[in-house]
């Protein structure tokens, strides 16, 4: 896993709405320092960098990223509980007819 994704994911899930605009604007950098496309890997360790909200918009430029991989990054319906952004992510494979519906 090439450095710039490895300290986007050491840093966590994206912080939510309320966070500083110095937070938001450090983690929008760190998305910006990660070169496109990525790896399958990669893919599958951003995908658990999701947070709570949509971060400002921020939530849709990683998942964006993390679409510029090998697809689909979830092979398997997220559980009922699982974030938001995780389930956006299986329902544009699904609709894309990357998976099936089990």
């Amino acid at each position: 896993m090439r450095a710039a994704v490895q300290v986007f994911v050491a840093d966590g899930p994206l912080p939510d709405v309320g966070a500083s605009g110095e937070e938001i604007d450090r983690r929008v950098e760190q998305l910006d320092a990660i070169s496109r496309p990525v790896t399958a890997q990669e893919a599958r360790a951003l995908a658990d960098c999701f947070g709570p909200d949509d971060c400002h918009g921020v939530a849709w430029s990683l998942l964006h990223l993390i679409e510029t991989g090998p697809n689909p990054v979830l092979t398997v319906k997220p559980a009922p509980d699982a974030n938001e952004w995780q389930d956006r992510l299986w329902t544009r494979a699904l609709n894309a007819g990357l998976v099936r519906e089990e």
